[in-house]
């Protein structure tokens, strides 16, 4: 219950806070990118429902619905701003909204496409997915894009084992930190 109260109230701070910056993501997408500039992208999250996740779109329409690393020649289909909102990762800051609805979380694996099956199951088989997803994780600071289905799959159970509000506040300022640095992001 404490998490879900620190998520909303963190949330709506961060979403008052950074407004100016959602507009203006929202027009620099508009302005050099035909499409809508949210895209909503199709999750698992707890229990293994399927839900939308919001982003700001940073590849072009058309392209296909598969883990960035599975796409060859990913930076081809990113659209003018694209690669800047990925290395800032300004991208995910319309995730904020899903935390309000309560389908998200600040910390949390980071929910699985709907088609990673591997994922999916691995989570299904240690428990994770038992908990909500989040916009960061123990897997996002620990490696991001750069580590395996396996890898992540286990640091979200150790996430799972070890969760506590201290290891969440860790958890956000390593993100930070990374983001910062643009660390573990590859396309």
């Amino acid at each position: 219950m404490m998490k879900r109260v620190f998520d909303c109230l963190v949330a709506v701070t961060l979403l008052l806070f950074f407004a100016p910056v959602l507009a203006g993501c929202f027009l620099a997408i508009r302005l050099t990118s035909p499409g809508q500039a949210v895209f909503k992208s199709r999750r698992v999250g707890r229990g293994s429902v399927v839900f939308t996740m919001l982003k700001f779109r940073t590849m072009r329409e058309g392209t296909p619905q598969l883990a960035t690393h599975l796409v060859e020649n990913p930076e081809d289909f990113l659209t003018t701003v694209g690669g800047f909102f990925r290395r800032t990762s300004l991208d995910e800051l319309p995730q904020l909204w899903n935390v309000l609805r309560g389908e998200m979380s600040l910390v949390g694996p980071r929910p699985a496409l709907f088609n990673q099956d591997d994922l999916i199951a691995l989570r299904r088989e240690s428990g994770v997915d038992t908990l909500r997803p989040g916009i960061t994780g123990w897997a996002q600071v620990r490696g991001r894009d750069a580590l395996s289905t396996k890898e992540k799959a286990t640091l979200d159970e150790y996430y799972l084992r070890n969760r506590s509000f201290l290891f969440d506040l860790k958890i956000l300022i390593l993100t930070v930190l990374n983001v910062l640095k643009s660390e573990g992001i590859q396309h």
